[in-house]
């Protein structure tokens, strides 16, 4: 079954939808206008058509002429708080933006219902189409399998693919990898206590903020010191917060970091001993320190099978020049890992670089002046619908 020769049909129709998503983009997991403008997109498919509980997804069903296993093909819908400043026509102005491409992502997968709809009695098997609000830091995906998203064909998928646009690559070239292919995500938050009072009187408090300067500069140093680099970790302080008055000296402050890795090894490791750090230190200082990290979303495995076929797929429909091997994981999270811990899968960025800009300027994804090339959404399509029935075929 071969889906090259339909992109070029398909794609005025979905730039057209990702534009209407571009324009009025929606955060978090409840996304009622992008839930009515894919539930109409779909309209007239041969699809079962459910949506959520807890948040506004859509999960569709295309049940083939012939029967057979089940694919799962997932595209993510929600925007990010960020003021647009592209100068597109169809530029968003309700500060927030499609700032990661996911529009594309939700158009892509359109596309990708609207060919194999129409080889509907060529499948053997089932297609679930995964259209996911929340991806950006709410773990969407994991309220989607929380209400049975694995179940709704009552077989549960054998595979499961996702593409994610990526504004500084070239448009339409592939790029994926076995194994570890983004990191873990995690929140690292620590309030230390002291004894606050007046600025000119330290002596007679247990001054609290340059305990939290020392922990910021310890935790850099933990990063290269007790990290080995083969199992590389990112702490980024991006959070600090002490005090209101200028000349009072707070009972508290505290900061917030993100915390990558590339492993559940590794993961353990800074759950047990980040906290530590942060409560030894503002002991020697005679503070208390409340520290946690919590995890946000696990590492994105790619299953080396799928992906051999994944590379196999795309290079016969783009050629090799147009698929590219990922040397080294990206330290970016994705909660398409928590569909890829339950079923093997393969999760591909394509990029979307507009031909007028640059790759030594191009801004990347969350940028709010990145743009994405939406000429990308037909082979998106085709190549979303091509995995899915050479799979099941």
């Amino acid at each position: 079954m071969e889906f090259l020769g339909e992109g070029a049909a398909v794609l005025p129709g979905l730039v057209e939808l990702r534009r209407v998503l571009h324009r009025e983009p929606e955060v978090g997991p409840m996304l009622p206008r992008t839930q009515s403008v894919v539930l109409d997109a779909l309209a007239g498919l041969p699809l079962e058509v459910t949506t959520g509980q807890e948040l506004t997804s859509v999960v569709a069903v295309l049940r083939g002429g012939q029967p057979g296993p089940t694919v799962l093909l997932r595209g993510d819908m929600d925007a990010l708080p960020v003021v647009e400043e592209t100068g597109l026509e169809y530029a968003a102005e309700n500060g927030n933006m499609h700032a990661c491409g996911h529009d594309l992502h939700t158009a892509g997968l359109v596309g990708a219902a609207q060919l194999l709809s129409a080889r509907r009695e060529e499948l053997k098997g089932n297609v679930l189409f995964m259209f996911q609000p929340g991806e950006e830091g709410l773990g969407g995906a994991g309220y989607m399998l929380r209400e049975g998203l694995l179940n709704a064909t009552g077989d549960k998928p054998i595979a499961a693919y996702a593409l994610h646009v990526w504004a500084q690559a070239a448009r339409g070239v592939f790029q994926l990898r076995p194994g570890t292919t983004m990191a873990s995500s995690n929140q690292l938050h620590i309030t230390v206590r002291g004894k606050g009072g007046h600025g000119s009187m330290p002596d007679r408090t247990v001054d609290p903020v340059p305990v939290v300067a020392e922990i910021v500069l310890a935790l850099q140093a933990y990063a290269t010191r007790r990290v080995s680099v083969f199992d590389p970790v990112v702490i980024t302080v991006t959070q600090l917060e002490a005090g209101v008055a200028i000349n009072v000296i707070p009972n508290t402050a505290r900061l917030g970091a993100t915390v990558r890795t590339l492993s559940d090894a590794m993961l353990d490791q800074l759950t047990r001993e980040l906290p530590a750090l942060a409560e030894r230190i503002a002991a020697a200082h005679g503070c208390t320190a409340d520290a946690r990290l919590d995890p946000q979303y696990p590492v994105t495995v790619n299953d080396a099978a799928r992906t051999a076929e994944t590379f196999e797929v795309l290079t016969g429909l783009f050629g090799a020049d147009r698929v590219q091997g990922l040397d080294n994981p990206l330290m970016g999270a994705e909660d398409f890992s928590m569909v890829l811990k339950e079923v093997p899968g393969t999760f591909v960025m394509v990029g979307a670089r507009p031909d007028d800009v640059s790759a030594a300027e191009a801004p990347s994804n969350h940028s709010s002046i990145v743009r994405f090339d939406d000429a990308v959404l037909g082979d998106q399509a085709v190549a979303l619908a091509q995995l899915a029935a050479g799979h099941l075929a």
